[in-house]
């Protein structure tokens, strides 16, 4: 049996032993909603993602927490160039410990009126720490790079997301974001045949553009950036939003 049917059938048995877990309506207009941007392959752009998507809604009034777990603390760098003239970004360094005199509990506090909490996953995360990791969250995003290699790497870790962290048993919603894509790449095709047999969503595609070079330098997401030449970008953005705020 071929890798990708075995994924389905690992599927597929999961599937048939779930029940749908409900909070209580008064919870769900309470609480921010969590969302994970997570791959075990490193260099797929989590922390483009993380920022642009933390970026993205707090410039359209719904306030955002970073929490950055990359021992590299990429997401915290590029909220130390973010302008104070810019809507603020609460970060949270999850990587690091707690300052002297502080409790974690205290560094892991979510400010009063927050929206959407993002959380930027460090590399190579499985097994108890995936599972940690999906706790309490209500939204996993997926980027994945367009080419043989990180799609393989992609499938067994949906796999483990299944199968490890039972993620479907929690209700949790999955997308997929094919980052830094190109026109006319076959292999594309490929990831989107892939996720609809596993009959995950596909949330959009990110085209392999400078903007978020440019955008990254002054700590802002693209929507934010003044110029006309990212009008494709925002587009690609707006899909995001709205397939995160239908969920």
């Amino acid at each position: 049996m071929s890798f990708l049917k075995r994924v389905i059938s690992s599927v597929a048995e999961v599937r048939s032993s779930q029940t749908l877990k409900q909070q209580p309506l008064q919870q769900q207009l309470s609480a921010p909603r969590r969302v994970l941007v997570v791959n075990s392959k490193g260099g797929c752009g989590k922390t483009t993602i993380a920022t642009n998507l933390a970026g993205c809604l707090s410039s359209r009034n719904h306030p955002a927490v970073l929490i950055d777990y990359d021992p590299q603390g990429s997401s915290m760098q590029w909220l130390s160039l973010r302008s104070d003239e810019r809507k603020s970004v609460h970060g949270i360094a999850a990587h690091r410990g707690p300052s002297s005199g502080t409790t974690r509990s205290f560094q892991m506090r979510i400010p009063e009126g927050t929206q959407y909490v993002i959380v930027d996953a460090p590399a190579g995360v499985c097994g108890p720490d995936l599972i940690k990791l999906v706790r309490d969250i209500d939204t996993i995003i997926i980027p994945v790079l367009p080419s043989p290699i990180d799609i393989h790497a992609c499938s067994y870790f949906i796999k483990d997301l299944f199968l490890v962290a039972k993620v479907r048993s929690k209700s949790i919603r999955i997308g997929v974001v094919a980052n830094r894509t190109r026109a006319n790449n076959k292999v594309y095709d490929k990831l989107i045949k892939f996720l609809r047999s596993l009959e995950i969503e596909f949330v959009g595609a990110l085209k392999d553009s400078q903007s978020y070079v440019h955008a990254a330098q002054d700590g802002l997401s693209v929507v934010e950036l003044r110029n006309n030449q990212t009008s494709k970008d925002k587009r690609q953005w707006n899909e995001i939003i709205n397939w995160l705020n239908a969920g």
